[in-house]
């Protein structure tokens, strides 16, 4: 099930080029079609984390694959942008999975294997976007860009059925009891709206009157949700365990690192699809998907290796060096980037660097806190991941739309020289918040 769910929402990064000539969008836009599934994922990840801790990480897992599976029919049969969008939306529930995978990993393998085990879980779902870089080029080229979303969701109706049957029941972590609906509907509010501004502000753009607006609206909601949970007497989020410096010093850490990569995830396969006549190299989508395979091959080992890594070398250690091999890559690739073996290096080793970093903090804090939170805890760092692939894809999309030509609508050399600039920057930021939380990230 991981290998289908990786595949479906992968498909779209390599396609993306494609996806935007046959639909007739700009380069935001395009960002837009990938990032609404994260939109939906940002939502769903923390709500499905809990009620798998509530009512058994099985139960809402099964559940939650026939959404996506609507979801996925619905974008393979999609004519236009708008129903594609809203496959995207349901398909953007498959987020929640990995919240509800750790929980079944620490409730079936003794705790000792539980670091390797979620590291295991977290390289299948990235092997399964491997597998959608690979052949979402062949598929769209050779049948149509729509049945590289019915291939995937036809694995996933499959592989639930195999999942329904076979994977034994977890029971619940918590007692059952009645579920903090007001605190669920108002932190998916503030993550929705903080999304989607996220989506406006760096796509189409926003006037400051309604770029502040939306701030004091995300504050608002903040700002209640806190409340809400300090009343409540079994709270969506126990704010003690949100306040533990292994939580949130993982969320702004996961931050920083994704926004970065989800930055390089955007403008490479832009690069590569710029006709070969100027700066670009005029590859079609099954090229793309080939130069891109390594990156994705070492995105999938480099998840996998995260909590061992980080238990060997030390954690600090860990996110030192990724956050350095991300910085001078981006530097070389912003300076040197005229043959396309040199971006398919770029995106290999920006994946290494983001997976084990990732991973080794998804592996600290799902083993920090008490089992009956794995999902919760799991869940809002799933969102943090989320927001900032999505972060950076739009930042990366605004970044060559500003520096588009007019005549052509094809963006400058000089955009993605930017991009790259800002995504080594980002990347460097991580070592202040290395710095800063210090105590923290210590072995």
């Amino acid at each position: 099930m991981a290998l289908a769910l990786g595949t479906l929402q992968s498909v779209v990064e390599p396609a993306l080029p494609l996806l935007q000539r046959e639909l007739g969008v700009s380069p935001a836009e395009g960002a837009l079609v990938g990032n609404t599934l994260l939109v939906t994922g940002a939502v769903i990840a923390p709500v499905a984390g809990k009620l798998g801790d509530r009512h058994g990480g099985k139960r809402v897992l099964v559940l939650l694959m026939a959404v996506v599976s609507a979801g996925g029919l619905l974008a393979a049969l999609a004519p236009n942008l708008p129903v594609l969008l809203a496959g995207q939306v349901l398909q953007g529930v498959m987020v929640g999975a990995l919240p509800l995978s750790f929980i079944l990993v620490r409730k079936h393998l003794p705790a000792g294997e539980s670091q390797l085990a979620i590291g295991l879980v977290m390289a299948l779902f990235t092997g399964g976007g491997m597998v959608g870089t690979l052949f979402a080029g062949p598929i769209a080229e050779g049948l149509s860009w729509h049945w590289m979303f019915a291939l995937p969701t036809i694995a996933i109706i499959v592989t639930t059925a195999v999942v329904a049957r076979l994977m034994p029941h977890d029971p619940p972590s918590t007692p059952e009891g009645g579920v903090d609906w007001p605190g669920v509907v108002l932190l998916s509010g503030t993550l929705l709206v903080f999304m989607l501004g996220l989506v406006r502000i760096t796509g189409a753009g926003l006037p400051p009157l309604g770029a502040g607006a939306l701030a004091l609206v995300v504050a608002a909601l903040a700002a209640g949700w806190v409340v809400v949970e300090r009343r409540a007497a079994s709270p969506m989020v126990d704010l003690r365990m949100l306040a533990k410096p292994a939580m949130w010093h993982s969320c702004v850490l996961t931050l920083v690192i994704t926004a970065s990569f989800g930055m390089v995830a955007f403008l490479l396969p832009q690069l590569f699809a710029v006709p070969a006549d100027g700066y670009g190299f005029g590859l079609d989508t099954t090229d793309i998907g080939l130069f891109l395979l390594p990156g994705a091959v070492a995105g999938a080992v480099s998840d996998s290796v995260g909590g061992v890594a980080a238990r060997r070398f030390g954690l600090r250690a860990v996110l030192v060096t990724g956050a350095v091999v991300t910085t001078l890559t981006m530097t070389a690739l912003a300076a040197l980037h005229t043959a396309a073996w040199q971006l398919a290096l770029a995106k290999a080793l920006a994946a290494i660097a983001a997976g084990i970093g990732t991973t080794a903090l998804l592996t600290r804090t799902a083993t920090a806190v008490e089992t009956k939170d794995t999902g919760i805890a799991t869940g809002l760092l799933v969102v943090t991941r989320v927001i900032g692939v999505a972060l950076g894809a739009q930042s990366g999309g605004a970044i060559l739309d500003a520096g588009a030509d007019p005549t052509t609508g094809l963006p400058g050399e000089s955009s993605f020289v930017t991009g790259f600039a800002v995504a080594g920057l980002v990347a460097a930021s991580a070592l202040l918040v290395v710095r800063v939380t210090k105590k923290g990230t210590q072995s």
